[in-house]
């Protein structure tokens, strides 16, 4: 059975795609935030892997497919901040100033923390892009000589965490307004928060789809300094 599994091309596809759906069923059933359908689709594909004994990459050999269709999917996020475009140019200097300042913040977490851990250079580096798309973070880890692999991880995990978090954090301290609110998931949870955003309202997710390009620049930027601190 894991063999026949493991061998068909369409396995890893299927089951992606499969694990996913069942997220997205669970979480519109339950309405429960920590049921993120990304969290829920990683965790049915670690079960299935693991009961069939199936290698990972067997299942890669398919399921890379789905990943060619980030980048598109990445810059089609374009489409909502151009029906806001109006907006952006009036609200211009705060919105640059809050990406600014939530890279800043990310970036200057993940230098505290690793000396706190005592984290190597390599593993401090694999981290510095964790709050931007998998798209932008990937390519900047490696020409930082970081492990790739770590950064989808923690890029992975950062998203969900934004996701599910967002709701509470914007009720305790009281944030309401859109553009706050857009901005902050784009910055912080990048592509996976900006489907939040996009659940909270159209001004959202134009402003969270500005922040994951946005904030990608300034982290291109802003990296290669933090990545000689340590």
């Amino acid at each position: 059975m894991s063999t026949f599994l493991s061998n068909s091309i369409f396995f890893g596809v299927l089951l992606c795609l499969l694990s996913y759906q069942a997220g997205v069923f669970l979480r519109q059933k339950t309405k429960i935030a920590a049921f993120n359908p990304l969290l829920i689709s990683i965790i049915i594909v670690i079960f299935v892997l693991v009961m069939f004994h199936i290698k990972f990459e067997d299942f890669y050999k398919g399921s890379k497919y789905i990943s060619f269709l980030l980048t598109p999917a990445t810059v089609a996020l374009a489409i909502p901040l151009y029906s806001k475009l109006t907006l952006l140019k009036s609200n211009f200097k705060a919105i640059m100033s809050g990406l600014i300042a939530g890279v800043l913040t990310s970036l200057i977490s993940i230098f505290v923390m690793s000396l706190l851990f005592g984290l190597s250079h390599e593993n401090y580096v694999s981290m510095l892009p964790k709050s931007i798309t998998t798209a932008i973070g990937i390519g900047v880890s490696e020409e930082l000589g970081g492990v790739s692999t770590i950064t989808t991880a923690v890029i992975i995990v950062t998203g969900v965490f934004g996701n599910v978090s967002a709701d509470i954090v914007y009720k305790i301290f009281n944030i309401t307004n859109p553009i706050a609110k857009g901005i902050g998931l784009g910055s912080s949870a990048h592509a996976i928060g900006t489907s939040k955003a996009l659940e909270m309202g159209e001004t959202e997710g134009a402003m969270s789809s500005l922040s994951i390009a946005v904030a990608g620049i300034i982290t291109v930027i802003f990296a290669s300094f933090f990545a000689k601190l340590i």
